[in-house]
């Protein structure tokens, strides 16, 4: 059966329209020879991104510290400095994938935004974002409790944001959050890069090549 016009688009913010990774931190604060594989599994074991997903859920950044001070109390600086020093992860808006939102928008789409992200870190980053002043509706996890790939967040965002997923695109970088949302009743696409978009939205004739 074939898909309604598409009216609606929903992105994902970190890593397909800003640039975010906690190793701008962590490759000033570990030095020598193995710097670098001691970063990785700081980051793999530690700092973990499971950990980092309770913080998208709505656990406090003071919680989530102290959780892992109290069980890494040799690292606890490193552990510190990631969301006391939260601020040097983020980069900068992915200009080319901006662009791809500016001429969906131009060319009648709604745009909306999903985005796993802390409650309490978002607006640090916001004044960043000028490009969302642009978007129709913006839904962060941590303001909600809900966090990507559970599906109520998908239901949330339809119904906050009047999104009929059978007449809507679903960008991310996430592969599950990719698969819930097609579950969801979203075509999605999984990013790769801004031209890889760029390829796919032209294909289902969003924009011209």
């Amino acid at each position: 059966m074939s898909r309604s016009p598409v009216d609606t688009i929903v992105f994902d913010l970190g890593g397909v329209l800003i640039e975010w990774d906690p190793r701008h931190v962590y490759r000033t604060m570990f030095t020598g020879p193995d710097a670098e594989a001691e970063m990785e599994r700081f980051l793999a074991e530690v700092c973990t991104p499971e950990w980092n997903a309770e913080q998208d859920r709505g656990r406090t950044l003071a919680e989530a510290t102290a959780i892992l001070v109290e069980r890494h109390p040799d690292q606890a600086e490193l552990v510190e400095a990631y969301y006391g020093r939260w601020d040097e992860m983020l980069g900068e808006p992915i200009g080319e994938t901006v662009q791809i939102a500016r001429e969906l928008k131009n060319r009648g789409l709604r745009l909306v935004a999903l985005s796993n992200w802390s409650a309490e870190t978002f607006p640090r980053a916001r004044h960043r974002m000028a490009f969302l002043d642009e978007f129709d509706g913006v839904l962060i996890s941590g303001a909600v409790g809900l966090i990507k790939p559970d599906r109520a967040i998908f239901d949330l965002v339809a119904q906050r944001h009047d999104v009929d997923a059978g007449r809507a695109i679903f960008i991310d970088d996430s592969p599950k959050n990719v698969a819930a949302a097609a579950n969801a009743g979203f075509d999605a696409i999984l990013f790769e890069s801004p031209e890889q978009l760029r390829r796919e939205l032209t294909r289902r004739g969003l924009l011209v090549g």
